[in-house]
């Protein structure tokens, strides 16, 4: 069920020139084929263009209309590795690329929605992607410090680890339309401009000197933007409810979820409350229109050996999920939770590194050898 939220009517506020300043002031300088002129000259020449900049971007604030020039994404396919084959295209990774002016106008909106989010509490709690002041790090140090306690009062944990298929494209738009007005409490103008700001977007490829045709977008939120991660997040917000219903302890790094149960040794009964679980985040993931990958999820479990090998017949259909070590937002954890898979593989990939500058070094001056180390 949607919560109801008491706060006050939340509207869009349009923006002064020292914020309008501010926002670009702070921007990156990279620019892409659909500026009109490079972002570097917008930014060395601000006086000269501010007024009109302001002007389209307030107009479009108080209207509630995304101007449709904006809504055009150019993708460009990089390979994910230097060294993989580019007839391939699975070897691809697409990176879109907005209009700096949308950008701005975009980041003027989400600090005003972020700012009205936080202030009312709407975020998940355990959510801790794209979020001032969180990180991978803290969402690994709860996880990995909330395990090491159970570990403490000799109970033995599951955890699981969830993967979605490009989340970020499959999103409903009418769905997540639904979740701002009815989750988050947004009306009026605001939630006029966000429809206008996911709705009727469209993308061209560009490679080397060929350009596509226009593509519309029906589905997903706009890769490579600013509020699109946050507008994710707002489509997820039913998922910590599911998964606290059934007493499972969880902690998302923005597609990324994992869900995890400590229980005595004697009571594993109560693993059953994680299959379930799982059934329901399934069921809710296929009528969200999100993919959930059975092939990349993963079950730990986390304990004495013993205690572990006599929990394993109380997994039931879960059992094809357990490995001996799974990597969590970019850590190797094991059952003892000792780093040691982890500390390993650094030390390895650091030695590789430093064993191949030190073929270049005779060649390389002290500065350049030190850029090539950090």
């Amino acid at each position: 069920m949607p919560l109801l939220r008491n706060h006050r009517p939340y509207r869009l506020l349009a923006l002064t020139e020292d914020d309008l300043y501010k926002l670009i002031k702070h921007s990156k300088r990279s620019t892409c084929s659909l500026d009109p002129i490079p972002t570097f000259l917008m930014k060395n020449n601000f006086n000269y263009i501010s007024t009109p900049l302001l002007q389209i971007i307030n107009t479009s604030i108080l209207t509630g209309i995304f101007p449709s020039a904006f809504k055009t994404a150019v993708v460009k396919p990089l390979l994910k590795k230097p060294n993989l084959d580019y007839n391939t295209l699975n070897n691809y990774r697409p990176i879109s690329n907005l209009p700096f002016i949308s950008k701005i106008l975009e980041k003027a909106v989400f600090l005003q929605l972020n700012q009205f989010l936080n202030e009312n509490d709407i975020l998940e709690k355990f959510q801790s992607g794209f979020r001032a002041n969180h990180s991978t790090e803290t969402a690994l140090t709860k996880i990995v410090n909330d395990l090491r306690l159970s570990t403490a009062t000799n109970k033995v944990s599951a955890l699981v680890l969830l993967d979605l298929s490009a989340a970020f494209d499959t999103i409903d738009h009418n769905i997540l339309l639904h979740r701002l007005k009815t989750w988050v409490g947004l009306s009026g103008h605001v939630l006029k401009w966000l429809e206008s700001y996911i709705t009727g977007r469209q993308f061209y490829i560009s490679l080397g000197d060929h350009i596509s045709k226009n593509h519309d977008v029906p589905f997903g939120v706009a890769q490579g933007s600013c509020l699109g991660p946050l507008l994710f997040s707002l489509y997820m917000l039913p998922l910590g409810n599911i998964i606290k219903k059934h007493n499972i302890d969880f902690h998302s790094y923005a597609d990324d979820t994992q869900l995890y149960i400590s229980v005595e040794p004697n009571k594993t009964t109560a693993l059953q409350s994680l299959t379930s679980c799982l059934s329901a985040v399934t069921h809710w993931m296929s009528n969200n229109f999100l993919k959930l990958n059975e092939n990349k999820t993963e079950l730990l479990l986390i304990g004495p050996k013993d205690k572990r090998e006599a929990l394993l017949p109380s997994l039931g259909n879960l059992n094809q999920y357990v490995r001996e070590q799974v990597t969590s937002l970019g850590v190797i954890l094991d059952s003892d939770l000792s780093l040691k898979p982890h500390i390993n593989k650094v030390t390895k990939t650091a030695y590789f590194h430093l064993r191949n500058i030190a073929k270049v070094r005779p060649f390389l001056t002290k500065p350049d050898a030190e850029k090539l180390v950090k």
